[in-house]
This record gives C-alpha cells, sequence and structure tokens, in this order.
C-alpha cells in the first residue's frame, strides 16, 4: 500500500495546531485519520505520532515544565490509559465518545463566559483531570482535549501549559503503545508511517512554537478553550452524521 501525502499533510496541520492549543495533536489526528484507517490501526498510528511529537514539545519548551503538575495529572493519566487501552478491545465507545463531547462543549463553554473564574491547581482537581484524560486516550486514542480544558482552568503560563502537557502525554503515549501493541493495533501500517510521523511531529512542533511566539499570554487561554469546543463540537457533529 502506497503512502497517502494527503493524510501526512493533514497530520502536519494537526501537530501545528494542536501545538497552538497546547494540548497535542491527537484530538484533530484521530478524526482525521479515521478517514483512512480503522479504528485500532488509528490508535495505534495515534501513539507512535505522539511519541515524536511530545519529544519535540518538550525539547523546544522544558524549562516551562510544571513538576507538581506532572505528579498529579501524570501518574493517574498513566494508571487510566492502561485501563482505557484494555477495555478498547471490549467495549463499544460510541457512548463514551457522546459523554466527551458533551463534556468538552459544557466545560469549555463554562469557561469562556466565565472569563475569571479559575480553578486552583491543587491535587484533587488535577487528578481527576489527569484520570479522565488518561482513560479517554486510552480507550479513544484522544485525551488531550479533557488535559487541556483542565489546565486551562488552571490559567497557566502558555509555555508551562505546553510543556507540562508535553511531559504527561509522552508517559501515556509510552504506556499506551506498549499495550495497543499487545492488542495488535501497531501493525504495518504504523511502521511504514513512523519515519513520515516523526518528522511532522518536529517540523510542526517547530511551526506551532513559531506562531505562539505571536500569540498574547491573555488571548492564549481562550485560543486553547475556543479549539476545545470546537472539538466537541465536531465529535458530536460527527456521531449525529454517522
Amino acid at each position: 500500500m502506497s503512502v497517502s501525502y494527503w493524510f501526512l499533510l493533514l497530520a502536519l496541520l494537526a501537530e501545528i495546531v494542536g501545538t497552538i492549543g497546547g494540548f497535542g495533536s491527537s484530538v484533530y489526528f484521530v478524526p482525521l485519520a479515521n478517514i483512512y484507517f480503522d479504528f485500532q490501526t488509528v490508535l495505534g498510528l495515534t501513539a507512535v505520532f505522539h511519541l515524536a511529537s511530545n519529544v519535540s514539545k518538550i525539547a523546544l519548551f522544558r524549562k516551562g515544565v510544571d513538576r507538581k503538575l506532572i505528579l498529579y495529572i501524570g501518574l493517574p493519566s498513566v494508571v487510566f490509559v492502561i485501563i482505557g487501552g484494555l477495555l478498547s478491545k471490549v467495549l463499544s465507545s460510541i457512548w463514551l465518545e457522546v459523554a466527551l463531547g458533551v463534556f468538552l462543549v459544557a466545560f469549555s463553554l463554562l469557561f469562556l463566559i466565565k472569563r475569571r473564574l479559575e480553578i486552583e491547581p491543587r491535587p484533587r482537581p488535577a487528578m481527576i483531570g489527569g484520570a479522565l484524560s488518561g482513560f479517554t486516550a486510552g480507550l479513544l486514542g484522544s485525551g488531550g482535549a479533557i488535559r487541556g480544558v483542565t489546565m486551562a482552568a488552571f490559567n497557566l503560563e502558555k509555555s508551562t501549559f505546553i510543556a507540562t502537557s508535553a511531559v504527561i502525554d509522552l508517559a501515556i503515549d509510552a504506556t499506551r503503545t506498549v499495550v495497543y501493541y499487545q492488542n495488535g493495533y501497531i501493525g504495518t501500517d504504523a511502521w511504514r508511517y513512523l519515519p513520515y510521523l516523526f518528522v511532522i511531529g518536529l517540523v510542526g512542533t517547530w511551526l506551532g512554537r513559531l506562531i505562539l511566539q505571536n500569540i498574547p499570554q491573555d488571548s492564549f487561554r481562550r485560543l486553547a478553550l475556543f479549539l476545545v469546543l470546537g472539538i466537541g463540537l465536531l465529535t458530536l457533529v460527527s456521531l449525529w452524521v454517522t
């Protein structure tokens, strides 16, 4: 089977937008990849793509890493991505996709309307957000939007937002790659596209960083929330159409 260059272009756009929004490319990459591949192959491709893109983000934004949030969000994420990955073989994901779409729309609208509303980055909300993010990443292939809305609620500085999210995402991806490999999701297509996706992860992150430098901090939170709102609406519309 030949390589689809349209798919690679869409993957690059997903990486750029995911970097600007701060929550990773999988929220866009998963629905785009679904056009070209079956869902289990999409899960495998997403995992290997994210490994490359998150290494790039950590290298470019490493000074902003918040170690406490990595602990509070990252540990539950890793535990629950294993659970979600294992359940992906036996559960129908449609109702979870509906719940995910409703959750993203509701929470993004809440923080867009209540512009001064913030949540202190304390252990409990961070751990709940991490657990939900990890579970949906394992089951549906994309948990970055939940982590994004959680971290947007904390109103973090943009380099801290992106770097911390990337470190957590890297741990999630490394874990789910093992689970997906054991499930048989990482086959010929994943290995064929791996070198292309690795380069796209590097280039897309770099381009996203250049754009992000021109976005004021006050606008960054709203941008991230608008992107999450769009993802939630896209999720619900795609389910309605299918």
